[in-house]
């Protein structure tokens, strides 16, 4: 008894310790740590996020590894790596020269490019084979890539459920077998998800969305207690869970039009931003804004009649409504389009 006692003790202190050094992160910015050289695979990099972490990462010179189902949007945003590269790389971006003789950069950072479906396990470690072979082994994983179906569960077909869980969920499963050995042989590496609020906390008519979110998280936090107990303290892992961003992929969700001014849809770029720190900083979670983390916090702890209280306050109860019924008014128009 007098052992466990003392262990009691002392996982109390380091329990108070690791609040207090979270306190002061919070106070004090740690240093960002360089990613130039590294190889960082972003999944999802045709869309408006993956672009945004694709040429944060560029300015950072790591060498990137897009992927995306859609061919052309992946090569623009390839083309926008590149053109930030031949900025980095420019005469004026250098400090200067050292006696008339300007300075070569070392290492010269490249962007590949490949057409992957994430959904299809096959594909993803397929295209892992081909990334290894080409590229060398990853060393930052950004889990980006997302989907929504835009119907109500009973309007819902089948098929896009299950595309909805798979893409945004079972994906992960996938890309991390692929490259996660290698990280835990050299003990070095760094994965992150982009999930959602709606993976901590729910709203009505988006269930698959928020099923495959909270199974994201689920995944992200088992597998971050996987890694602490193999003692690779080398891999470092990073939940980002941002509240509505503005790319559209939820245009037309409204909350209380009196609180809206306060909460509006998040900036991706602001979004992008406050990811980034988090990711260079090994931050383990980031919420965005602030206030998700308390939301979360009252949802553990109050019944959820209250919650419900709180939700019709806010409107966020059937804030997807009108979001949904302009998916579902475009789907109509296109059907008619198309004679269907």
């Amino acid at each position: 008894m007098m052992n466990i006692a003392v262990e009691f003790f002392v996982v109390i202190l380091k329990v108070l310790w690791a609040i207090v050094m979270a306190g002061l992160k919070w106070l004090i910015r740690p240093k960002e740590k360089s990613v130039a050289g590294q190889v960082c695979l972003i999944t999802g990099a045709g869309g408006e996020l993956g672009r945004l972490f694709a040429k944060e990462f560029a300015r950072r010179r790591a060498t990137l590894v897009l992927w995306d189902i859609n061919s052309h949007s992946n090569e623009e945003t390839a083309e926008m790596v590149r053109q930030i590269y031949r900025e980095e790389d420019s005469p004026m971006s250098k400090e200067g020269a050292v006696d008339g003789v300007e300075e070569v950069p070392p290492f010269q950072p490249q962007v590949y490019t490949y057409v992957v479906d994430v959904g299809k396990r096959e594909s993803v470690y397929s295209t892992a084979e081909k990334v290894r072979r080409e590229v060398g082994e990853v060393d930052l994983l950004i889990n980006n890539a997302g989907v929504v179906s835009g119907h109500h569960l009973l309007e819902c077909p089948d098929e896009l459920i299950e595309r909805t869980m798979v893409v945004n969920c079972h994906a992960h499963f996938w890309t991390t077998k692929a490259f996660l050995p290698k990280m835990l042989e050299m003990n070095h590496g760094h994965i992150v998800t982009v999930a959602s609020s709606l993976g901590l906390f729910s709203t009505a008519g988006v269930e698959d969305y928020c099923a495959s979110k909270f199974g994201a998280i689920g995944f992200h936090e088992s597998l971050s207690h996987e890694i602490k107990a193999s003692e690779k303290d080398g891999i470092k892992m990073t939940l980002v869970c941002p509240y509505l961003v503005d790319t559209g992929m939820f245009r037309g969700c409204r909350i209380r039009k009196e609180i809206e001014p306060f909460l509006p849809p998040l900036r991706p770029e602001f979004c992008v931003t406050q990811s980034m720190r988090a990711i260079l900083t090994d931050q383990p979670m980031i919420c965005t804004p602030r206030i998700v983390y308390m939301v979360n916090f009252l949802k553990s702890i109050l019944p959820f009649e209250a919650i419900v209280c709180m939700y019709r306050f806010l409107g966020a109860d059937k804030c997807m409504y009108p979001f949904l019924a302009q998916r579902k008014e475009a789907m109509n128009n296109n059907e008619a389009k198309n004679g269907i």
